[in-house]
């Protein structure tokens, strides 16, 4: 299984292996020497393949540490402390949804078109083939169709849904979605969320009133709340996680659509710009390609 998962991590990867690491072994073969000149080209690369200036200076520091930590003399062993240092920046700490204990209430926040929905019903998947009895809340009411959309993965994912109207109050859905919940013995109950970032205060106002009736009504369950970012963004992704920081506590990101991107490297700096762990990765279209973030694995299958 693990071998399949990492062939399709590899795949879901490959424009950002083709912009990222064979600019990187084209430039090593052309050095004979470990220089100055060497790290300003490797910068450049980390640069222009969306890893952003402030993470790619801090990665060439660290390189330089470790090879000469590791008295490595030869341009050949620059590539393995790369490697090395990508995955001590990124940490150990494997990415999952899974909830430590039930019952567990799952925020679900982002911007419209990164894939919201979409991971609704992934994660949704996900939880159900792991044994957990799930619920979703369609919670985002603002969107036209986003109900509906909601309503498709439900049924892909063979998990039941609570819904009002289109343009009703997201509190109450919730409400009704946490009664529903207590009364049949849901484990985890995953919530959509409106994406209107571009009106912060309004959006604020919603997930405060959302968290009060979390606290009043379900207080015994465990709370995280999960961002959305697309890959495809890159650098953009980081812009919009800070800003949703400033409305609220973010527990962990979901990166989709890094299998139509060649900014992948995005991800190392979401974990230096941030400090939030990437809990799940999106590499394909399939609803079991959102998978569990893995740094080795990620960093592996860059190389």
């Amino acid at each position: 299984m693990l071998g399949g998962f990492f062939n399709k991590l590899k795949e879901g990867l490959s424009k950002t292996k083709d912009n990222f690491t064979d600019k990187i072994s084209e430039m090593l073969n052309m050095y004979v020497a470990i220089d100055e000149d060497l790290y300003d080209e490797l910068e450049e690369i980390l640069i222009t393949s969306d890893i952003g200036v402030e993470t790619s200076l801090e990665i060439i520091r660290k390189l330089k540490e470790k090879i000469k930590e590791t008295k490595v003399k030869d341009v050949s062993g620059v590539k393995p402390c790369l490697k090395e240092v990508l995955v001590e920046m990124l940490g150990e700490e494997k990415g999952t949804i899974l909830p430590e204990s039930t019952p567990e209430i799952v925020l679900i926040v982002g911007v419209n078109g990164v894939g919201k929905t979409t991971s609704i019903g992934k994660i949704s998947h996900k939880l159900k083939t792991n044994g957990y009895k799930v619920l979703m809340v369609a919670g985002d009411t603002f969107r036209a169709a986003a109900i509906d959309q909601l309503e498709v993965w439900s049924k892909r994912a063979g998990v039941d849904i609570i819904k009002h109207q289109e343009g009703s109050d997201p509190a109450a859905v919730v409400y009704d979605g946490i009664q529903a919940a207590k009364a049949r013995g849901v484990d985890v109950l995953v919530c959509d969320t409106a994406g209107r970032l571009h009106n912060k205060k309004n959006l604020m106002d919603e997930l405060g009133k959302i968290n009060r009736i979390i606290e009043r009504e379900y207080s015994n369950a465990s709370k995280h709340t999960y961002l959305v970012l697309d890959g495809t963004t890159g650098q953009n992704a980081i812009q919009q996680a800070k800003q949703f920081m400033e409305v609220c506590n973010v527990d962990g990101i979901i990166l989709t659509k890094l299998d139509g991107t060649a900014k992948g490297g995005v991800v190392i700096s979401i974990k230096h710009a941030l400090n939030i762990p990437v809990k799940l990765i999106g590499v394909g279209e399939g609803i079991e390609d959102l998978q569990d973030f893995n740094p080795r694995e990620f960093v592996e299958a860059l190389f």
